[in-house]
């Protein structure tokens, strides 16, 4: 079985994409899909992301076609779907193909658990933002992704680090988007990548979790109250 890069760039192959084709991505994730492209030989073209579902924006998409456009990759972030018929209708109108990628592949009875733990914390959880999903989708929350509000990157690092001294396993999901990482570097402002990046936190919403340990994780939250004071 191939890795994730290697199923994009046998997606891209059988698109024919060809050295001097532009193919968009989106820079906040996995730097996976950029790869592809240029093992393809391509240029991979970054984009900003929709602010709410963390999903390439398809805005920012139209923005960014031009005639050199040959393929745009959508990934569904954290397990919430890409808004794929936006896509669809633009890649149909100028020629490109669109590709779905991220799809959660699992048993349905793993991913109703997640389901109803995520249900869970966004009942409980207070003065973090908590994931949204868009009318009509089906989120499966391979991440449980909040944002964490206040001075950006300080407060939500310091966020998590009290959690973790409290027993809370939690994560940033994307440190740093591939547009500003040495290998992909570009002259781009994504600002709402880059508030995604300052802001969110992975919390625990595994399947096998236990309504006691959903409840250590709240517990955690609600005592910072979402947003901790700077010292000064």
């Amino acid at each position: 079985m191939g890795t994730p890069t290697d199923e994009l760039l046998h997606e891209l192959t059988r698109a024919r994409v060809r050295p001097g084709d532009e193919v968009i991505v989106p820079s906040y994730g996995t730097p996976e899909a950029a790869e592809a492209v240029l093992l393809a030989g391509a240029r991979p073209v970054f984009v900003d992301i929709d602010a709410h579902t963390y999903c390439i924006d398809p805005a920012a998409v139209s923005e960014a076609l031009t005639p050199r456009t040959a393929a745009i990759v959508a990934i569904h972030t954290f397990g919430h779907p890409a808004d794929m018929a936006a896509l669809t209708e633009l890649g149909q109108r100028h020629g490109v193909l669109v590709i779905g990628y991220g799809a959660a592949c699992e048993p349905a009875g793993e991913i109703l658990r997640r389901q109803a733990n995520a249900a869970y914390l966004d009942g409980k959880l207070r003065g973090v933002l908590t994931p949204p999903v868009a009318p009509g989708v089906e989120h499966t929350y391979q991440q449980y992704v909040v944002r964490v509000p206040g001075n950006g990157r300080p407060d939500r690092d310091a966020f998590a680090r009290t959690l973790r001294s409290r027993g809370v396993v939690c994560h940033v999901p994307v440190q740093t988007p591939a547009h500003r990482t040495a290998r992909f570097r570009r002259d781009l402002w994504l600002a709402e990548t880059e508030r995604a990046a300052d802001e969110c936190l992975a919390l625990p919403v595994d399947p096998t979790m236990s309504r006691r340990e959903l409840q250590r994780v709240v517990s955690a939250c609600n005592a910072l109250g979402g947003l901790l004071q700077s010292a000064a």
